[in-house]
């Protein structure tokens, strides 16, 4: 049943960018005329090979640099990333210590950071960040019971690591090696310049296998402001990349487990079960699908 609503939700909203109409499907090759009638939201193929230069030369001037680079090429690879174009999923995050639960099937727009959601199980409802301004479309305040500008592209933020590091205002700082697991791991801190996103006081220290270059472990703060004051933020918590899907040539995890991290930078409770899923490129898709719907309401602050 999960794959057949997700099918159809994926098709419906590349033609009309609309919710799931689960009767009718139209033949994929009529799906296919219909998308080539618009410009889609795929980046130019010059722009692609642009970014992805400027990145590598940006990458390759440090060691930290390096290790991010050399993840992206075990990872798929930055060009390969761009050029299968908007990347679709379900994100199911099930919070153990009695968060809200979070689970949409989401699009995001690689090159401009832009995202749509719809609700497991209601279609109707629904979220997004055009690249400008936040938006819902709910039936009342508990539909949603957290913050969809925040998670607008939270989930994708980590889902693409470490492709979502090739941009301006990410500092990298290389720290010591690590063990995870028993293997050895290359260990890059990510923090951001001031103005970088809602965010810019997160960061983020990642884990890469010293052989394979494969993101292993994430650990993160969460110091959103429409959560927190300036300078606070939750307790660091170490995130752990289970299993691997490989889709379009690039990998994914197919699972993840956070903790929160103890006194000696080891995982602690487990807080936090992620399944992520239903992964697929959408090259096709048009780029008007991440324009705010009519009957949206735009969300204002953080």
């Amino acid at each position: 049943m999960e794959k057949k609503i997700i099918c159809a939700l994926l098709l419906t909203t590349i033609l009309f960018g609309t919710g799931c109409k689960k009767e009718s499907k139209p033949p994929v090759t009529e799906v296919k005329e219909e998308v080539l009638a618009y410009k889609t939201a795929k980046a130019p193929l010059t722009w692609i090979k642009n970014r992805v230069s400027k990145a590598e030369a940006r990458l390759k001037a440090n060691e930290a640099g390096m290790v991010i680079w050399q993840a992206m090429e075990a990872h798929g690879g930055l060009q390969n990333w761009y050029e299968n174009g908007p990347v679709s999923f379900r994100f199911n995050y099930q919070p153990l210590d009695g968060g809200t639960p979070r689970d949409t099937y989401q699009t995001i727009d690689t090159w401009g950071s832009k995202a749509r959601h719809y609700q497991v199980g209601d279609s109707t409802s629904q979220y997004g960040w055009n690249g400008q301004q936040a938006w819902v479309i709910a039936k009342d305040s508990t539909t949603f019971t957290y913050n969809t500008r925040f998670w607008s592209l939270t989930p994708y933020f980590f889902m693409a690591q470490p492709f979502v590091l090739d941009g301006k205002g990410v500092n990298l700082e290389l720290l010591p090696q690590k063990t995870h697991q028993d293997k050895l791991q290359d260990v890059v801190k990510v923090t951001f310049d001031e103005g970088t996103g809602d965010a810019p006081d997160d960061y983020y220290i990642l884990y890469f296998d010293s052989e394979t270059h494969r993101l292993s472990v994430i650990r993160y703060i969460v110091s959103y402001p429409g959560y927190f004051e300036k300078g606070k933020h939750l307790p660091e918590k170490l995130m752990v990349l289970l299993s691997s899907q490989t889709i379009n040539g690039i990998l994914f995890p197919k699972s993840y487990k956070t903790h929160w991290l103890l006194e000696d930078e080891t995982a602690g409770e487990h807080i936090t079960t992620i399944d992520l899923s239903n992964v697929v490129f959408l090259p096709g898709l048009k780029e008007n699908y991440f324009a705010i719907p009519e009957e949206a309401k735009i969300l204002e602050g953080l």
